[in-house]
């Protein structure tokens, strides 16, 4: 299999988290690829990986960092492809990765999840690849469906909870 999707982290320590997207790709059948890259100590396998990616069918980057996280900017920074961020909870509750994702120059933009959000940065990489795979939208649609469903049970759950001053 082709990876459509490259899943990057700055340290395996980072798969915890990442591996929200990585089991939401596999659950929906996109092929992808998972490596650990640090833009700080290894650059030049950094540069070779975004310089090749797309030649070798990647659509969509996922790029994990904490703390300084550079990363996803750097990765963006070498690519036409689009590259999402997700900022790491390493430090200071993950507020100092998400500002630096975030904070692109102009030129360089990163599409950015919240802190540890790795479920939804691999559901936007779906979203952008579904703009031109009908398989992947229909089962992208198929998922959305089914957390309408979840919320209508538990709805019907919460129906059965007892409280003493409960009105519903």
């Amino acid at each position: 299999m082709t990876p459509k999707i490259s899943i990057i982290m700055g340290s395996t320590s980072d798969l915890p988290v990442m591996k929200k997207a990585a089991d939401f790709l596999d659950e929906i059948e996109i092929p992808f690829e998972i490596h650990a890259l640090s833009a700080h100590r290894t650059p030049e396998e950094v540069e070779k990986f975004a310089k090749n990616a797309k030649s070798r069918g990647v659509q969509v980057i996922i790029a994990a960092a904490g703390m300084a996280a550079h990363l996803p900017g750097v990765i963006a920074s070498m690519t036409t492809l689009p590259v999402i961020g997700v900022p790491i909870k390493a430090s200071l509750d993950g507020l100092d990765a998400l500002l630096a994702i975030v904070q692109m120059p102009p030129g360089i933009p990163v599409a950015t999840v919240g802190i540890n959000g790795a479920l939804n940065a691999g559901i936007l990489a779906a979203q952008i690849i579904a703009s031109t795979d009908e398989n992947i939208e229909n089962r992208l649609a198929e998922y959305k469906e089914n957390l309408k469903k979840k919320i209508v049970k538990a709805n019907e759950e919460l129906k059965e909870v007892e409280f003493k001053f409960k009105t519903n």
